[in-house]
């Protein structure tokens, strides 16, 4: 009974929407399209803002990445992360989780073609990739759009929800699948 209705309410939700929202506003008096257009150059005034941000996110994703500093970073914590419990192979995709999806995509593709999908550093890595955040895109996107110069506690707040999902993911795996 519930299966079916959540098929339904799947079904229906987009046609609806899609249907409803124009109608809403034709009922109410709103020239749907002028608001539409005007809402479309605004999402064009705030891409064209925040191109530099993106840029200089991108340059540093791959300055870090070329420059070896990653390998480095992963050896020097080795051996704590070896007495923890975390898996090494996995600390990269932490790292670069929080600079780009299509990189920390891309690395969690490659573990999962080495390691397997139904391997447990396979899951591992899925439910990192799943449950964290490109938190310094994200920043550097939604800061720069609006124009925030001081970040304040965000970046740390971040952070340690990053490591808090890495950790968790790395738990919730090992206690479900080892």
């Amino acid at each position: 009974m519930i299966r079916e209705i959540l098929g339904a309410i799947s079904r229906w939700a987009i046609p609806i929407l899609l249907v409803g929202i124009p109608l809403v506003g034709l009922i109410r008096g709103i020239k749907v399209y002028d608001v539409f257009i005007e809402g479309a150059k605004e999402g064009f005034n705030v891409a064209i803002r925040i191109i530099p941000f993106l840029v200089g996110i991108l340059v540093a994703i791959g300055m870090f990445r070329a420059s070896g500093a990653m390998d480095l970073l992963t050896n020097a914590l080795r051996p704590m992360m070896t007495a923890l419990g975390f898996p090494t192979e996995l600390f990269p995709l932490v790292v670069l989780r929080t600079l780009s999806g299509s990189g920390s995509l891309a690395l969690t593709t490659d573990i999962i073609k080495n390691y397997g999908p139904d391997s447990l550093t396979g899951r591992m890595a899925a439910t990192m990739y799943g449950g964290s955040e490109t938190t310094f895109y994200v920043l550097a996107v939604y800061f720069g759009a609006i124009g925030v110069k001081r970040t304040r506690h965000a970046i740390p707040a971040a952070l340690v929800g990053d490591v808090v999902a890495a950790i968790v993911a790395v738990a919730v795996c090992t206690w479900m699948f080892a």
